[in-house]
């Protein structure tokens, strides 16, 4: 029995032997950057990054191995894979946007009636935005004109009292953060519109040029 054991142990090691062997006698072929086609059944470091054929006795190919990659292949096979990633998001992104469409709107009134209520909504706000500051322009004049009594050659040093100085300043704060909503609330709007009127197009687009269906 350990003889039988033994027969097999050999045999098995002498097929894994010829196996390499047979492996290491086999050639391959590769191309220079100049174009000229080199055979060799090993590959000096210089040609490392090449890619190749593997041929056995008869010259046939039979296999292929792939070139190391050098840091700057690497670099840009990262980034064609970063550019091809973002291009994939892009048009995943479009395909839900079209389905969004498709599922929410059924015809171009639609969406035009959604544009108009949101657009009214900021409308509101831009009106009592510009109101609040109408109000606080009035008020920042009056207290202008009541320091005015405090600054004047006749009154000439006795300094604002510290409740209007104070007033003062957090009226022209107010001021100047309602003029900075306001301005982003019309920027809104603006982007709103337009982003109402790309929908519209591309929902004629996706109806077949038929707007009223």
């Amino acid at each position: 029995m350990k003889r039988q054991y033994l027969t097999i142990t050999i045999v098995a090691i002498g097929l894994c032997l010829v196996g390499s062997v047979a492996d290491a006698q086999r050639i391959r072929r590769w191309v220079d950057d100049n174009g000229v086609v080199h055979y060799g059944d090993r590959v000096p470091p210089e040609f490392a990054n090449r890619d190749r054929d593997v041929l056995n006795d008869q010259a046939i190919a039979v296999g292929f191995e792939e070139g190391e990659v050098t840091e700057e292949e690497r670099a840009e096979l990262d980034r064609i894979a970063q550019e091809e990633a973002r291009v994939r998001k892009i048009q995943e992104d479009a395909s839900r946007r079209d389905r969004m469409l498709l599922d929410t709107y059924l015809t171009v009134d639609d969406i035009e009636q959604l544009r108009d209520r949101r657009i009214e909504l900021l409308e509101s706000q831009i009106k009592v935005t510009e109101q609040y500051l109408t109000n606080l322009r009035k008020r920042l004049v009056q207290l202008e004109r009541e320091a005015e009594r405090y600054t004047s050659d006749d009154d000439e040093g006795a300094g604002l009292p510290p409740d209007l100085a104070l007033e003062l300043t957090r009226t022209a704060a107010s001021i100047s953060l309602y003029e900075e909503n306001l301005s982003r609330t019309r920027a809104e709007q603006d982007s709103l519109r337009q982003a109402f009127a790309s929908d519209i197009d591309r929902f004629v687009q996706l109806k077949g040029g038929r707007s009223n269906l």
